[in-house]
């Protein structure tokens, strides 16, 4: 069983890592445009790849609904801003250290 879950908080644009019911740590996070606003709900990492090229910066974690996650960026200036096409956004060296404490499996909420 994880450790650790995750919960987004859209409307605050911060990605919360909780250890039971304790914050461990805070992140700044880039979410989805109006037109493509980020999908809350109960998800999952299903999956965790270094360096998927593309937009995606140095790490992306796959989340359970089809085509989303958590991933990082070649657009620091992107991050606090609902600018994404639906995922969520970290500095690089934000998603770099989140995965390395998150597990396959690892509980995300993503709220309004």
């Amino acid at each position: 069983m994880p450790k650790y879950r995750i919960i987004v908080d859209l409307s605050d644009r911060r990605l919360y890592l909780l250890d039971g019911n304790i914050v461990k740590r805070a992140f700044p996070v880039g979410v989805g445009k109006i037109l493509s606003a980020t999908p809350t709900g109960e998800y999952t990492i299903i999956n965790k790849a270094p360096n998927p090229g593309g937009p995606y910066g140095v790490f992306w974690m796959g989340l359970s609904r089809k085509g989303y996650g958590i991933h990082g960026t070649n657009n620091p200036s992107s991050i606090g801003k609902q600018v994404s096409k639906g995922c969520i956004r970290m500095y690089n060296e934000d998603v770099t250290a989140l995965s390395k404490l998150v597990t396959i499996g690892t509980r995300v909420t993503i709220r309004q």
